[in-house]
């Protein structure tokens, strides 16, 4: 597979970048990939999705999609729990028998659900489990011949990207449409602003900084009826192998709009982590606190924090220093030789996301978002990677690593120990 570093990749993606990252909001957003038939609203014809991963943001991203268009209709969903699916389903029947018609046959529970949702008659398929499995499911339904929503991130490691950089490829040969949950890439604040970036509004980007600090999250008591895999799919944020760790399966977003900006990804980074407040056993293996320098190939560094701490300054933002002026990137504001304030109103970007795909998908323009996704997940894994370590770690390292976090022969029933917290100076780089 080439590999994405290499000089002549670097200097010809960025305009393939800019391309898909400042698609119009509400359009069919990239070129024509090749001649597929039009989806339409009506008849056989509709968007019918079939539903992979039940919890909270995959029924969000179902009521998302058929809020934000027409002729769209539920009609298949699968997750490894059956108490998650009948949950969203129960949540979900507020659209109406015209757009959830799940019947008992079309509801799957177990790590095979996803093949029978895949098997059914849907072509919009939303794939929303733990992060861990997205390079298999993306990979099962771009081979069922699938359109596809897939939530961030899009791997955990890096033969993840590797799977997920092929699948691009495939999907593209088939035609196929490909969103992935990054919303600010459809938000009509992001967009205006990254465009005028993209324009020479504050000159060219010398630094940028990326946050997200906030304060902790859920986790669910392990009950004694609970196997070592069913506690840690319960609690999947925080085990590596299902999340990534929070840089990954959080400050993704934040990477994401710095590397759009920039058109470009790190080539190097170095930083430190750890487990300063969350440090018992129901915390799985996770840090609770990165602190990244990332070096891109032109010079120029992002200093990126993410923290999940109790009581401390919290901040989602995103901003960039450039050779005449700065931005705020996050509030959509620049100052300096061109200052400028976002003057409209923001959409609705969850929504949005899903109606530029389905647009695109009948417009038969369908377009794929899977490369630029897989490279800022790459960079957030990039930087667990060298905090993780202690040691400066290249994009060809983290790219080309042989580290495979998702266990082998996963089953309910296996024993499984939680792999030790890493430790900077002793984890070792593969």
């Amino acid at each position: 597979m080439k590999n994405l570093s290499e000089k002549n990749e670097r200097q010809s993606s960025r305009r393939d970048f800019l391309k898909v990252a400042t698609a119009a909001v509400g359009g069919a957003v990239a070129a024509r990939f090749g001649d597929v038939p039009a989806v339409h609203a009506a008849g056989s014809d509709q968007i019918k999705i079939g539903l992979i991963g039940c919890g909270e943001r995959g029924t969000g991203a179902v009521d998302n999609a058929l809020t934000g268009s027409e002729g769209v209709k539920l009609v298949a969903m699968g997750d490894a729990f059956k108490d998650r699916l009948d949950d969203s389903l129960k949540y979900l029947a507020k659209f109406g028998k015209d757009q959830i018609d799940v019947p008992e046959d079309r509801r799957f529970v177990g790590f095979d659900a996803y093949q029978k949702v895949l098997a059914c008659d849907v072509n919009y398929v939303i794939l929303a489990t733990p992060p861990g499995f997205r390079p298999l499911h993306l990979k099962a339904a771009v081979a069922a011949g699938k359109n596809v929503f897939a939530e961030k991130p899009v791997a955990v490691d890096g033969p993840g990207i590797r799977t997920c950089l092929e699948v691009y490829e495939e999907a593209l040969k088939k035609g196929l449409g490909v969103g992935v949950g990054t919303q600010r890439r459809h938000q009509t604040g992001y967009l205006e602003t990254l465009q005028r970036l993209h324009d020479g509004a504050i000159g060219e980007i010398v630094a940028a900084r990326a946050y997200w600090n906030q304060g902790p999250i859920w986790v669910h008591p392990r009950q004694p009826d609970w196997s070592d895999v069913v506690w840690q799919m319960r609690n999947w944020y925080y085990f590596t192998w299902l999340c990534g760790d929070h840089i990954v399966e959080q400050h993704v977003h934040n990477l994401d709009v710095v590397n759009w900006a920039m058109g470009a990804h790190p080539v190097r980074a170095v930083g430190l982590g750890g487990r300063q407040v969350r440090t018992g056993p129901e915390y799985g293996n996770i840090y609770d606190h990165f602190a990244i320098d990332y070096e891109y190939a032109n010079g120029v560094h992002l200093s990126s924090y993410c923290r999940q701490i109790p009581n401390c300054a919290n901040s989602v933002s995103e901003a960039l220093s450039g050779s005449k002026g700065f931005c705020q990137v996050n509030r959509y504001t620049m100052t300096g030789a061109n200052s400028w304030r976002f003057p409209g109103k923001d959409n609705k970007p969850y929504e949005q996301e899903h109606a530029d795909l389905i647009a695109s998908l009948r417009a038969g323009k369908p377009y794929n978002e899977v490369k630029g996704v897989a490279e800022s997940t790459l960079t957030a894994i990039l930087g667990r990677m060298a905090a993780y370590t202690g040691q400066a770690v290249t994009w060809e390292q983290a790219l080309n690593s042989q580290e495979q976090l998702m266990p082998a022969n996963l089953d309910w029933d296996i024993t499984l120990p939680v792999a030790p917290v890493a430790m900077p100076g002793q984890t070792e780089l593969r």
